[in-house]
C-alpha cells in the first residue's frame, strides 16, 4: 500500500503576526513548513501546495528534501484539489492532508490515522469537546450548548485516493467546504474518527509559537552535534579547493579525492552527528573510483544519510587553519557552494578562517587544516 502527503501551505497566515505567512517563518530553528515536511517525510512522497507568490520562501524552507511544490487555488479546497491532481499519476492508494501550520503532529497521530485507513475510506484525528460551551450575544451569555458529541477536528485527514479525487472533481460544494472530511463525507464516504492530540496544535496566533516551540524542544526533539577535523598537505600544483571553491595558489594539497579539506571535515561532523563513522568508512581510499572525486561527492551522501533517518540539518561551521592562501575573500562563495550542496540556507552556514600564529605545520605552510560542527535536528 502506497500513501502520499499533501501539504497545505497556500494561505497567507497573516493572523500569526511577524509580516509574512506563518508556514515560512522561524519556529525552534526551522521553519514551519520544514518542521511539518520532516514530521511526514516517512510517509511517503510529499506535495506541497504554495501560493505563487511564496515560491522562493517554499523552496528555501524545504530545501534538500524530497517535495514536489504545486501552485494553489484561491481557496483551500481548491488547493488541495490540485495537489490531488499532482498525485494522480502516481496514483497512491491513500492520501494524507495536512496542514502546513501544524508542524507538531505525533507520529502517533500520523499512524493512527493510517492504520485506519486499512479497512475504510476515510479517517481523521479529533478531540472530543471538554469544556462547557456557551452562546454570546453582545458580549453576554445567551445560552449554553451540549457538548455531546462534539470534537476538535485535527488533521492529517486520510482518504482513499481515488475516492477522495473524485469527492473533489464532482461534489458542488466543494469549494466551500471547510475541510476534506465535509468533502468526503458529502460524496457519502465514512470517515473514522481517531485519537487526536493536544500537542497537535495549528499555529494561528503569536501566541501558539511560543506553545509550538516549547513542543518541538521537549522530549520528541533529537538535536545531534557532531564535530570533524582533517589535514592534507602541500604539494606541488597551482590551486586548491577549500568548501567546494578553487583558491588559485602555489600549491595544492595531496590527497587521494580533490583534498578539499574543509568539506572533508564537515563531512565527518555529520556522519558524526549520525554515528556513522567517517568518510574512510563510507568511502575508501583503497578504492580507486574516488581518485581525484569532487568532495561534494561525500558531504552529499552525508545530507542524504541524515535526511533518510529523518533529521534535518539546522547550522554548520567551518574553521579553516592556514597562513595562506587567504580565505576571506572566499568566505562569501564557499558558503554559497556549501549551502547548496547541504540544501539549506546561506544564513545557516558559517566559513571562517584563523592562523596557528606560525606555530605548528600549518604555521610552517606544510598544509592546511580545518575544523568543522554540524547541528541535526529530528522531531
Amino acid at each position: 500500500m502506497t500513501t502520499a502527503v499533501i501539504l497545505v501551505a497556500a494561505g497567507r497566515g497573516l493572523r500569526a503576526g511577524g509580516g509574512f505567512p506563518k508556514q515560512w517563518q522561524d519556529v525552534a530553528g526551522l521553519p514551519v513548513a520544514r518542521w511539518t515536511a520532516l514530521a511526514f517525510a516517512h510517509v511517503g512522497p510529499l506535495v506541497m501546495v504554495i501560493h505563487p507568490d511564496d515560491r522562493a520562501l517554499a523552496e528555501a524552507a524545504v530545501a534538500g528534501l524530497p517535495v514536489t511544490l504545486v501552485e494553489g487555488a484561491d481557496t483551500r479546497a481548491g488547493s488541495v484539489h490540485r495537489g490531488l491532481e499532482a498525485l494522480e499519476d502516481l496514483a497512491p492508494d491513500h492520501v494524507l492532508i495536512q496542514d502546513v501550520a501544524r508542524c507538531c503532529t505525533p507520529r502517533t497521530v500520523i499512524a493512527a490515522v493510517l492504520d485506519a485507513l486499512r479497512t475504510g475510506p476515510g479517517a481523521a484525528p479529533a478531540l472530543p469537546v471538554t469544556d462547557a460551551l456557551w452562546i454570546g450575544a453582545e458580549g453576554r451569555v445567551a445560552g449554553t450548548q451540549d457538548r455531546s458529541g462534539l470534537y476538535r477536528a485535527q488533521t492529517p485527514q486520510g482518504f482513499d485516493f481515488a475516492q477522495i479525487l473524485h469527492a473533489h472533481r464532482t461534489v458542488p460544494e466543494a469549494a466551500q467546504a471547510a475541510d476534506d472530511v465535509a468533502i468526503a463525507r458529502a460524496a457519502g464516504l465514512d470517515v473514522a474518527i481517531v485519537p487526536g492530540d493536544e500537542r497537535n496544535l495549528k499555529i494561528t496566533t503569536p501566541g501558539d509559537f511560543a506553545r509550538a516551540a516549547t513542543i518541538l524542544k521537549g522530549e520528541t526533539m533529537d538535536i545531534r552535534l557532531g564535530n570533524g577535523f582533517d589535514v592534507h598537505a602541500f604539494e606541488e600544483g597551482d590551486h586548491v579547493v577549500l568548501c567546494g571553491v578553487r583558491v588559485p595558489h602555489e600549491r595544492r594539497l595531496k590527497g587521494h579525492s580533490d583534498a578539499d579539506v574543509g568539506m572533508h571535515a564537515l563531512t565527518d561532523a555529520i556522519y558524526g552527528a549520525l554515528a556513522e563513522g567517517d568518510i574512510g568508512r563510507h568511502f575508501p581510499p583503497s578504492d580507486p573510483q574516488w581518485k581525484g572525486a569532487d568532495s561534494h561527492i561525500f558531504l552529499r551522501h552525508a545530507v542524504d544519510l541524515a535526511r533518510d533517518k529523518g533529521f534535518a540539518i539546522s547550522n554548520v561551521d567551518v574553521t579553516l587553519i592556514c597562513e595562506r592562501p587567504k580565505v576571506g575573500p572566499h568566505a562569501g562563495a564557499m558558503m554559497d557552494a556549501l549551502a547548496a550542496v547541504l540544501g539549506i540556507e546561506r544564513s545557516r552556514v558559517s566559513v571562517k578562517a584563523t592562523t596557528s600564529e606560525r606555530l605548528g605545520f600549518t604555521g610552517r605552510e606544510e598544509g592546511i587544516a580545518a575544523i568543522a560542527t554540524a547541528t541535526l535536528v529530528k522531531p
